[in-house]
């Protein structure tokens, strides 16, 4: 069993996995179970430090989700700290003998909070004042024995506690979104001021870690396909599984005829002169629209992508056993974290406390019966790794830097049915391609997470030429994020806006209104479907 220093029991939180990942900035290796684990699987990995996750559950509702029997006891016995977050502070006083109550208001967003700097989670702080993200509805009314509070809200609702003698802390907030202002201070001083933790991992150690299981994975004489886009994620993904089976991986890339301006071109050519891996291409364009003519709900159309892009991939292996007389058992797909959280529980993951915000054509959207055993080489990974994992790899800038692409394509892009519109996907590319283009042109795409245009499924009037129009509405986005799980929309200049919505009107005779999307992730999602 591998030892991890940071072991997180996952209550059902959007929020676990950036848990990890802010553990693993500190090279410190951490590692995820699910919060009905038993004892023996969360000792197996000799933590230095347990946390508990946050939920969406209440501790006093029926069933609810608690932790492994003896825990407390363990950790206690073998010196172990204990961190609660949110649904985990809620834990750790249920479960000890304290109280937990509906507090009375919820408490979403941004909040300013008083810090007790005695504690070790403070202790080196320059103010007892801090903003931190808050998203909870209980809160803790009576503290069980030996504990203290060492945080409140501006409203004096507890946010932070601690029993220094048994090392075990809570806190009611999220220390590890970004809208924690010093969130990640507190985050390093219980790795290292109070567990004692080690920085001993790296991402040359997650390389090397993963190219050894995709090895065993996969065997020595099994074959794989690798799905290709063009973009980040497909591009580390294939890099990474060549590295370990060499040409027994086999790209091919689909164009479903809902890509991005002439990227079927691009792939051929950055593929070929960047990566120097031969790619199948197929162009499936009549055949993914067919199947989605008529579909207008979001999940839906994801559903109806994923479906049509395994059953593409399944042919193709066919074909190649026929060819080559070689078998392609593995489907390998560039899923990140991120996809897999926002389509959960996925089967088999044993996250069975998460409420599902939307289903990934990676994920959600796969048949029960898939023709091949998937590798996913990121699938615990966030962005910003997968770039510095593709960087250490050698892979080129181009495709490092490239703005993520949804799996499902212009399809979540194009509100309602893609094909009600004769034109709604070529009005798009071209709408896309003029945003991209200017934002390179002002220096703004590195600066930047996220950029797009979306396809509205409504007509405004104008004068265009002098005379009246009645023609489509496309909105733009831009945001930024470093993770994926929260993000701001970009503050444009208006003259950029302005310039940009001047070119999208004269040269896109389909379009006579621009609008931009000033909605941050939460509440919105960073795709409209």
């Amino acid at each position: 069993m591998e030892e991890a220093q940071c072991v997180i029991l996952d209550y059902g939180s959007q929020y676990t996995q950036l848990i990890a990942r802010r553990v693993r900035e500190q090279s410190v290796y951490s590692m995820i179970v699910p919060g009905d684990s038993t004892l023996e699987r969360v000792t197996s990995y000799k933590p230095r430090l347990v946390v508990l996750s946050g939920g969406p559950n209440s501790v006093m509702a029926e069933g609810a989700p608690t932790v492994p029997d003896g825990l407390f006891e363990y950790c206690a016995s073998e010196q172990v700290p204990v961190l609660g977050i949110c649904y985990g502070l809620q834990l750790i006083v249920h479960s000890l003998g304290g109280e937990v109550v509906a507090g009375e208001t919820r408490e979403y967003g941004r909040m300013e909070v008083t810090t007790d700097l005695k504690s070790l989670l403070y202790h080196d702080e320059h103010s007892d004042k801090q903003m931190v993200w808050m998203s909870h509805g209980d809160v803790a009314k009576t503290l069980p024995d030996g504990f203290r509070v060492v945080g409140r809200s501006s409203t004096g609702a507890v946010v932070a506690i601690e029993h220094a003698e048994r090392r075990i802390y809570g806190l009611q907030y999220h220390p590890e979104v970004m809208h924690s202002e010093r969130g990640v201070e507190t985050l390093r001083r219980a790795l290292f001021d109070v567990a004692k933790c080690d920085r001993s991992w790296d991402m040359q150690s997650a390389l090397d870690s993963q190219l050894a299981t995709i090895r065993t994975k996969i065997g020595n004489t099994k074959h794989a396909v690798c799905a290709l886009s063009g973009g980040v994620d497909s591009a580390v993904a294939a890099t990474l599984v060549h590295k370990a089976i060499g040409d027994r991986l086999h790209c091919v890339f689909v164009d479903n005829g809902l890509l991005r301006y002439k990227e079927q071109e691009r792939v051929r050519q950055m593929f070929k002169e960047h990566l120097h891996l031969p790619v199948t291409i197929i162009d499936a364009s009549e055949r993914q629209l067919t199947k989605l003519k008529g579909v207008s709900d979001p999940e839906k159309k994801r559903k109806a992508i994923g479906a049509e892009f395994i059953a593409i991939f399944q042919e193709f292996a066919e074909k190649l056993e026929r060819d080559l007389g070689h078998k392609a058992e593995f489907l390998v797909q560039g899923t990140l974290y991120p996809d897999v959280i926002e389509s959960c529980p996925p089967p088999g993951s044993g996250q069975k406390h998460s409420h599902v915000i939307k289903s990934h054509h990676n994920v959600g959207g796969l048949p029960e019966k898939l023709g091949f055993d998937l590798v996913e080489p990121l699938r615990w990974l966030f962005k910003d790794e997968v770039r510095k994992l593709g960087l250490l790899m050698g892979v080129p800038e181009v495709f490092i830097k490239r703005h993520p692409f949804p799996g499902p394509g212009l399809a979540v892009r194009c509100l309602g049915d893609v094909t009600a519109e004769p034109r709604a996907l070529d009005v798009l590319r071209d709408v896309d391609e003029i945003f991209i283009n200017a934002l390179r042109e002002f220096d703004l795409y590195d600066q930047i997470w996220q950029a797009f245009a979306v396809f509205l499924p409504i007509k405004s009037v104008g004068v265009q030429g002098d005379q009246r129009s009645h023609k489509h509405v496309v909105g733009l986005r831009a945001i930024t994020s470093s993770d994926g799980m929260t993000a701001d929309w970009f503050r444009f200049s208006g003259d950029f806006l302005a310039e940009v919505s001047n070119r999208i009107t004269n040269q896109v005779s389909d379009v006579n209104r621009v609008v931009y999307d000033i909605t941050s992730k939460p509440p919105s999602t960073v795709e409209w479907e």
